[in-house]
């Protein structure tokens, strides 16, 4: 949602006297004529005391007119907005046709799908320069929810890494690989250079956060979303893997596929869910303090992969 409409969704929030604003529609007298056209700037001189109540706008012309806050935007977000839907168009029209490296993770790639398990594809997008350079810019994200599609700018994508992104970790992992250009081949083939102890930071404090989440619905609710319980207990697995191998494993074993998917099925008690969970946190410990793994990944290395990845995106003379 742009700006502009999320201020008119919150029309609590009181704007100060001074503050420019633009009108999102026309006002006519009681005879039909314009007195303010769509689009008019202004300056708020008199603010209500609440979102029930009109503001006073002073026009150019010295003219003073009442608006509701829905109908007014703040003329700096305007300006922002405006260029970012000139931008749309085009961001949609190109970079989907600049992703280079497309692979499938989720349930399909760890071997725990079931009849309507979606396909989640991810990877990433190199822009061309121009793009680059343009006042536009380029987002950091491209997203299909319909096809369950997300993909990342490349530098966002090697930064994700680089703070091991489970995600982004699984990605040049996977073994389900559907795009990959030359640059992607070489990513995928210098991964490890991403893993790092922070692997024990990022796993760990996701999967507390998201337990404790789970315990509250539990306790409120009554409910548990038993898909999530056993997505974190597969991702504590993997972390340790990772610690203890330098390798991030993607497909889950046949014992180990059988405990999961019993979790999903909500076979296993919240309590026996929560002792294994612990048990992983506990050799979690364990192999953070005798893993072979560098205290931070490898910055320079990913560092001059991106200055390479986007000096090829320089236009052809």
């Amino acid at each position: 949602m742009a700006e502009s409409s999320r201020e008119a969704a919150r029309p609590h929030l009181i704007l100060p006297i001074g503050t420019q604003v633009v009108s999102r529609v026309e006002l006519r007298d009681s005879r039909g004529n314009v007195i303010c056209p769509a689009g008019a700037v202004g300056e708020v001189i008199q603010a209500p005391l609440d979102g029930t109540h009109s503001y006073r706008v002073r026009l150019p012309d010295g003219r003073e007119v009442a608006f509701q806050r829905q109908n007014l935007s703040i003329h700096k977000h305007t300006q922002r907005d405006d260029l970012a839907a000139a931008a749309a168009d085009r961001i949609e029209r190109e970079l989907w046709d600049h992703v280079i490296y497309r692979c499938v993770i989720g349930s399909q790639a760890y071997g725990l799908a079931g009849e309507a398990s979606d396909i989640d594809r991810r990877g990433f997008y190199l822009p061309p320069a121009e793009l680059h350079w343009s006042l536009f810019g380029v987002p950091e994200q491209l997203e299909n929810r319909e096809t369950q599609e997300t993909y990342w700018e490349i530098g966002k994508f090697l930064t994700m890494a680089l703070k091991a992104n489970p995600n982004v970790l699984e990605c040049l992992a996977t073994p389900l690989v559907e795009t990959c250009a030359a640059l992607a081949a070489e990513l995928r083939e210098n991964r490890s250079r991403f893993l790092s102890k922070l692997i024990y930071q990022t796993y760990n404090g996701y999967v507390l956060s998201q337990f404790r989440r789970l315990e509250q619905d539990l306790r409120t609710t009554g409910k548990l979303k038993w898909k999530h319980a056993m997505h974190l207990i597969r991702l504590l697995i993997a972390g340790i893997a990772g610690l203890e191998t330098g390798e991030i494993p993607v497909a889950v074993d046949a014992e180990l596929r059988d405990r999961l998917l019993a979790i999903r099925r909500g076979e296993v008690p919240w309590k026996e869910i929560d002792a294994w969970r612990l048990d992983l946190h506990r050799r979690f410990d364990a192999a953070f303090e005798r893993t072979s793994l560098p205290e931070r990944p490898d910055y320079a290395w990913a560092n001059d992969f991106l200055i390479r990845a986007r000096r090829s995106a320089l236009p052809r003379a």
